[in-house]
Parts: structure tokens; sequence; C-alpha cells
């Protein structure tokens, strides 16, 4: 059996204000979530690069050329019907975030892990008022209760549209410190995104790189930098 598929029945995908925010539409009508919400998102670049998905769309809609459709049909469906939940859930990688241990060995790699993370825990102290302490070893050690909950605030108070798309960054690199870089504009994706890979880079280098890892963190990568972008839309 061939598995079904959309086809396309609009010539115009457009984006418009309408109440709440801006909408997306087709031919006039709009558009629908799979769980029958309007597709209102909070930014007219937001709603513009969700239309210029659907207008690309051939004779059958192909769902994996949509990123940001997925991501706000997530935001409106999953997110903004469950928001602390997942706040609590990303905040969480606070007490046990990438950028908090460490290698003990090679010297090569414990330089190169201080010269690209320490950086950050800076960062998060100048902008937070808490320093995430680190240490060697893969054996969690719980950070000070006091400082996860102050970089809890910042995560509690993004919309679902910008949760949605934190969700991926934090997911896809480890770090809630990273993902906080990012979305505060400290930290540009890509160096973001190579700061996140430091360990399997230097594994990559002494053992080769392997066909399918490289393939998953290539899929990643595009995911991490997607999710950036839509953040960036959806704060704009």
């Amino acid at each position: 059996m061939s598995e079904w598929a959309l086809k396309r029945f609009w010539k115009d995908a457009t984006a418009e204000p309408c109440e709440g925010g801006y909408a997306v539409k087709l031919d006039g009508r709009g558009v629908k979530t799979p769980a029958k919400t309007a597709l209102v998102v909070p930014t007219m670049a937001l709603a513009e690069a969700v239309a210029y998905e659907w207008q690309a769309q051939g004779e059958k809609v192909n769902p994996a050329l949509m990123p940001f459709t997925r991501t706000s049909n997530s935001a409106l469906d999953k997110v903004a019907t469950q928001h602390a939940e997942v706040a609590d859930m990303l905040a969480a990688y606070g007490d046990s975030d990438l950028l908090c241990y460490r290698a003990d060995h090679p010297e090569e790699l414990i330089v190169r892990q201080v010269a690209g993370w320490d950086p950050l825990l800076d960062w998060t102290e100048a902008t937070y008022g808490v320093r995430l302490t680190h240490q060697t070893g893969v054996v969690h050690v719980p950070q000070a209760p006091e400082a996860v909950a102050r970089l809890a605030r910042d995560v509690h108070a993004q919309t679902a549209f910008q949760l949605a798309a934190f969700h991926d960054l934090v997911a896809m690199s480890g770090s809630l410190v990273i993902a906080l870089a990012v979305t505060r504009g400290h930290v540009e994706p890509e160096a973001a995104w190579q700061l996140s890979r430091i360990d399997e880079v230097w594994q990559e280098e002494q053992w080769g790189a392997d066909e399918e890892a490289t393939a998953i963190a290539q899929r990643k990568r595009g995911e991490f930098l997607h999710a950036a972008r839509y953040h960036a839309l959806a704060s704009a």
C-alpha cells in the first residue's frame, strides 16, 4: 500500500496579522495544526517562514521539508499545553550540564575543554550571578540548588514557541548553558554547536570518523541550527 500524502489544494500561502498574533493562510483559509489548533504564531517573521514552506510545496506535501511548520505545531499542540513541565525538564539540564564534566586525560583534550567551556561558565556567572562548578569524570555531582533555580527562571520565562526551539538547542547540545548563550546572542549557533562537540571531534581525530556517526552528527547540527533560527524568529 502506498503511503498517503496530502496533495496541494491551494495556490497561495500567505502570512497575515490576526487576533493574538500572525496567521498562516492558504488561499485565505487559516492553517490548523494536527490537533486542530489555529496556526497562529507570535511574529510576522515566523509566520512568513512558515508560509514560505507551504508555498514551496509541490504537488504533494512533504512534511520533511517544513521544519518551521513542524516546530510551530509542536509549540501549539505540545509545549503550550504543558509549558511548566517542559520548562522544568529543560532547566534540569543545569544540574548536569555537559560543560561541567571534564576529562582527566589526555592533556590536549583537557586544554580544549578549558578553552571552549570555561568562558561559557564565566558568562553564566556574569549574566546570572551563579557559578556552575565543574569536575573530572562522568559521575553526577549536583549543582547548588540556588544556581539551578536561577537558570530555571530564564527557561520558564520563555513563550511556548521559544521553548519549543529551546528544547532542541538543549537536547542536541546536552547543555543548558550553551542553549542560553545562543538565545541571548552571546555565541553564534555554529560556534555553539562546535563547542558542544569538543569530545566527539577529539575522538574522531584519534580514531577516525565513523560514517554513521558523522551522518547522525550532521542531522543533529541541522536541527540545532534550525532551532536557533526558529527561536530568533519567534523572539523578533
